[in-house]
């Protein structure tokens, strides 16, 4: 049984801070209601409180360089916790805000990491992932094709992206729960879209 500490709490502040104004995109939902579901299901799998805080910062780094660093991370959480944050993080290690890599070429990168078992991380990524896709199954459900006017990349890129996704965990080692349930929630979805 995973124990949280007095260390957690203050992870919790610290990313509720980092992430204070975003949204999640092209919604009203705070961003934090995401980064709460992923630590969430870290811990319901029997992360520990390294990956449950890491787990709660894993978008900071991609998302908020302006309000946080590798540096600022390492000092409140630790070597472990930021090497596990880089680990979730698809931009550079010196990305610090701007324009991002170009969309395919990152996410293809990223793939690579997964199937190399992303760096230790693969529990947090796999939650975060499977956060995502139920959170675009509701979408769908609720807007459905206006649901793709929110990505760069479009309804055939999104597709691409997670269906690879799929395929990259499994050469990556993932299993389990979590596993199991991003197939099954990610199966409905590309039906469901499909399908109309």
């Amino acid at each position: 049984m995973t124990t949280l500490s007095q260390k957690y709490t203050e992870a919790l502040a610290y990313c509720a801070s980092v992430h204070a104004d975003q949204r999640r995109k092209g919604s009203p939902t705070p961003y934090l209601a995401h980064l709460l579901s992923v630590s969430a299901l870290v811990l319901e799998d029997g992360g520990d409180e390294t990956e449950a805080i890491a787990a709660l910062l894993h978008d900071s780094l991609e998302d908020q360089p302006d309000r946080t660093s590798p540096e600022e991370i390492r000092r409140r959480f630790g070597e472990d916790v930021l090497r596990l944050v880089v680990a979730c993080t698809d931009t550079p290690p010196d990305y610090h805000g701007g324009p991002k890599p170009a969309w395919r070429a990152r996410k293809e990168k990223y793939l690579n990491h997964i199937r190399e078992g992303a760096g230790g991380a693969l529990r947090i990524v796999l939650a975060d992932k499977l956060h995502n896709i139920r959170t675009m199954l509701m979408d769908y459900r609720r807007n459905g094709d206006d649901l793709w006017r929110i990505f760069n990349s479009g309804k055939a890129g999104q597709l691409w992206f997670y269906q690879s996704l799929a395929t990259a965990f499994e050469q990556g080692g993932a299993h389990g729960i979590l596993f199991d349930e991003f197939i099954r929630t990610l199966a409905e979805f590309v039906e469901l879209v499909e399908t109309g």
